[in-house]
């Protein structure tokens, strides 16, 4: 293991500095969560899309993680059914970027750097992010886990990403299998990329608590799984939204249940992050 890589995993699966404050995006007319630090400007900010079934009340520890690290997270609540629109998902998290980035947060003294967007999402959020950010090129950054295909393919809206991407894979997922979809997403990546590979997860380890749709889906909420989890999408939008290169080894060395996923066929610099 590299030594710096797990100094940084300790640190940035702690709470950051910074005290959260929650809102609700619906007064702005989208059904959702916001967190953001309480107080600041020129932020980076994040939207975050939840897996099939899953509420965004499912990711609420690391989207208050991201926001003590000084990253504003909004997080529609919106195509939780079984018919949920991929598309209309997609959308959803461009305009929650609208949100963050166009409407001064909190008690009007938070606002954030249009400069420093980024996208993330789980299962078919993260492909729905994929989708999101191919069509937006504000979009600085985006991260997913277990990324599910959706229609149209994320996999096809992948080579229309320029901006650095992050992948993680599940070793013990029977939804969205490693070599598979997470894997054609990152293969296909446009621009910096990395394939990252958390052989003990399954597919709702990066999910908390208890939800119905354990009855459905196979897996269950891991506190492992969400710990590397939100050390690693801290360190991956810390680098890439805000220039916070210190960050970097804990993407690019391995660590202990967290390995890194050669990619032959990406482009020339994309295992530079």
């Amino acid at each position: 293991m590299a030594p710096k890589a797990t100094h940084l995993l300790d640190e940035l699966s702690r709470p950051g500095p910074h005290p959260v404050l929650r809102g609700d995006l619906a007064l702005v007319g989208l059904p959702g969560t916001v967190l953001t630090p309480r107080s600041g400007t020129g932020l980076p900010a994040v939207a975050f899309g939840h897996g099939w079934l899953q509420p965004p009340a499912r990711y609420r520890g690391l989207l208050r993680h991201l926001a003590s690290w000084g990253v504003v997270v909004a997080a529609p609540a919106t195509q939780v059914g079984p018919l949920a629109s991929h598309r209309l998902l997609a959308a959803n998290l461009a305009t929650a970027l609208d949100v963050c980035a166009g409407v001064r947060l909190g008690d009007g003294g938070i606002t954030v750097d249009p400069s420093r967007l980024g996208l993330a999402g789980h299962a078919i959020g993260g492909g729905c992010a994929v989708l999101a950010a191919a069509e937006d090129t504000r979009v600085a950054a985006v991260a997913t886990l277990a990324a599910a295909q959706t229609r149209p393919f994320a996999s096809e809206a992948a080579r229309a990403c320029r901006m650095p991407g992050l992948h993680v894979v599940a070793g013990r997922d029977q939804v969205a299998p490693p070599v598979g979809n997470g894997e054609l997403i990152a293969r296909a990546w446009a621009g910096p990329v990395r394939l990252k590979f958390l052989p003990k997860a399954s597919h709702l380890g990066f999910t908390e608590g208890w939800h119905w749709s354990t009855l459905l889906l196979p897996g269950k909420s891991e506190h492992r799984t969400r710990r590397l989890t939100r050390a690693l999408l801290t360190a991956f939008f810390l680098v890439h939204l805000t220039g916070a290169k210190q960050y970097e080894p804990l993407l690019t060395d391995e660590v202990k249940g967290l390995l890194n996923i050669e990619l032959p066929n990406a482009p020339h610099d994309a295992r530079a992050l």
